[in-house]
């Protein structure tokens, strides 16, 4: 007989979290719409390492200790920090080597609900295909945690989502039964031709325009533009090859 195969489902935000979380020790935030695209870039970059806070208040104290510390709300910098949570910016080879503590509107948060679990990685559609293949090697229940905005669903993180689960399925390795699941299943398959055009009267996707961020918003709805996969390690977001390398010796 054959065991049971590992799940993977999908949670549609953070106040949904206790709802889906029993059985998965292995989480998978997203927050496409920038957080986790921009946590992806600075790994990417070389960034030492990530520590995300919940509060500009947590952030603001790590500054005044003098770490680099980023912080966004509603799309925009906090005033009195140098950075947000463009993507971009965090490509800068200044940040190679730097710890930079982090908070945003929605995916610090998201990873603060979920940190207490065993593994929880970062992913995004800039990472997703490293992330898939990485996944699919666990052979563990996985749920995804989409970030959403201000604990509602939304459409970029659900994308994600469903393209993870698309990928993670097709190894026949995983079952998935969740209809959160199969709904993001269905909308990433009706969006990834376009998956620009589709989100264009996303709500997220008009916030940032108005900003006049849509280098950022290109960047992180480009599939496959990196391959690291961040990975919690004592509250810090760090390379996941770091964790791995610790453990093999």
């Amino acid at each position: 007989m054959h065991s049971e195969l590992p799940k993977i489902e999908a949670c549609f935000s953070p106040s949904e979290f206790h709802q889906y979380e029993k059985g998965f020790e292995l989480i998978v935030v997203i927050d496409v719409l920038r957080a986790t695209s921009a946590i992806c870039a600075a790994i990417e970059n070389g960034v030492k390492g990530i520590i995300p806070v919940d509060s500009v208040e947590d952030a603001r104290a790590y500054l005044k200790k003098g770490y680099l510390a980023a912080a966004e709300r509603e799309g925009q910098i906090v005033e009195g920090f140098p950075m947000g949570n463009s993507p971009i910016s965090f490509l800068n080879p200044k940040l190679q080597g730097e710890t930079i503590v982090l908070t945003t509107t929605n995916g610090t948060k998201a990873i603060k609900i979920a940190e207490n679990k065993e593994t929880v990685v970062i992913g995004s559609l800039n990472n997703l295909q490293s992330l898939t293949e990485w996944l699919i090697r666990q052979e563990r229940n996985t749920l995804i945690l989409a970030s959403g905005w201000k604990d509602k669903f939304n459409l970029e993180d659900t994308i994600c989502a469903g393209a993870i689960i698309d990928g993670v399925l097709e190894s026949r390795k995983f079952a998935s039964k969740e209809d959160s699941s199969v709904a993001a299943k269905f909308i990433y398959r009706s969006a990834k031709e376009n998956i620009f055009s589709y989100l264009k009267a996303s709500s997220h996707r008009r916030r940032l325009r108005k900003l006049n961020l849509n280098a950022d918003v290109n960047f992180c709805l480009t599939p496959n533009n990196l391959t690291a996969i961040p990975i919690l390690k004592d509250g810090i977001l760090v390379p996941l090859q770091e964790v791995e390398n610790t453990v093999e010796t």
